[in-house]
This record gives C-alpha cells, structure tokens and sequence, in this order.
C-alpha cells in the first residue's frame, strides 16, 4: 500500500535519515500511545509521545517521552531552564507547532524548538515516533532522531 509522505517524512529524506512510515488504524475515540501500540504490535514503552509545553522562562519546548509515561513537569522545567512550566492547551497545538493532537511530531514543526527525548529511547533500535498525521508512524533509530532534530537527551519520566 502506498503511504503519502509527510513533512516529517520529506525532512529526513532531505537528510538521508533511515526510516520507515508505519501506517496504522486510527480510533478518533481513542488517541493514546496505548492504542496505537496495540495496532503496532509494539511494546508501548518503544513508541514515543510528543508533548509540546510553555515555560515561564523560555516559551515554548518540546518532551519527548515514552507512550505510557508521564512527564515530570518540575524536572521538565528544571531541564530547559524554566521555574515551572505547563502543557500547552490543545487549542494552541496546530498554531504553535503545525500538527493536531494524536499526530504530533517532533520533526517539521513550524517552528524550531528546545527539544529534548528520555534517556530509555537508547534501549532500542528503532522507536516509533509520530509522522505528523494521525495513523502514520515513523519508526527510526533513536540516535538518527537525536541527531537529525538536534534533540537533547535526558531523564524525563
């Protein structure tokens, strides 16, 4: 079946980045990591969720963590030089970053920002990251990703 690119996806052809998109069924009922895991077949700690956030310091960044987690927003705000720092609401995602919730990317947002992953994307090969369209993922070697999306690594959850 052929799979539309995204951005994301054109954006590491552009780099000679490695990947592969990874169409899956989408549940509008149901955006979790859990349920795209599930239509993966995949262990839901190798399937990563893009959290886009607004420091009282820097504006806005970007978490990268694993599909069951919760990110730690006293050590996320610590960690990109923030007091405190809160999710965005989910009206201001697709002005802010260019993508709608349940299809967010870390890669091809509009615009560049403090990135930063969890440290147990290196326990894997390959992680699956969103493609920046709801049942499309991209399954790429984690420090492909870091390098590509100039991401920070470190502990989050």
């Amino acid at each position: 079946m052929k799979v539309d690119k995204t951005n994301a996806a054109r954006l590491l052809d552009k780099e000679e980045v490695e990947y592969k998109l990874i169409p899956y069924e989408v549940d509008e009922s149901d955006l979790s990591a859990v349920h795209v895991a599930r239509q993966l077949n995949e262990p839901v700690d190798q399937l990563f969720k893009t959290l886009v956030l607004k420091g009282d310091k820097s504006g806005y960044f970007v978490c990268i963590i694993p599909g069951d987690e919760e990110l730690d927003l006293k050590n996320a705000a610590k960690i990109s030089g923030n007091k405190k720092c809160d999710m965005i609401p989910m009206k201001d995602l697709l002005n802010v970053t260019g993508y709608i919730r349940g299809a967010c990317s870390p890669i091809g947002m509009k615009k560049v920002y403090p990135s930063y992953i969890d440290e147990s994307a290196l326990d894997f090969n390959f992680i699956y990251i969103s493609a920046g369209r709801r049942g499309l993922q991209i399954q790429i070697n984690p420090e492909k990703l870091i390098q590509v999306a100039n991401i920070k690594l470190e502990k989050l959850v």
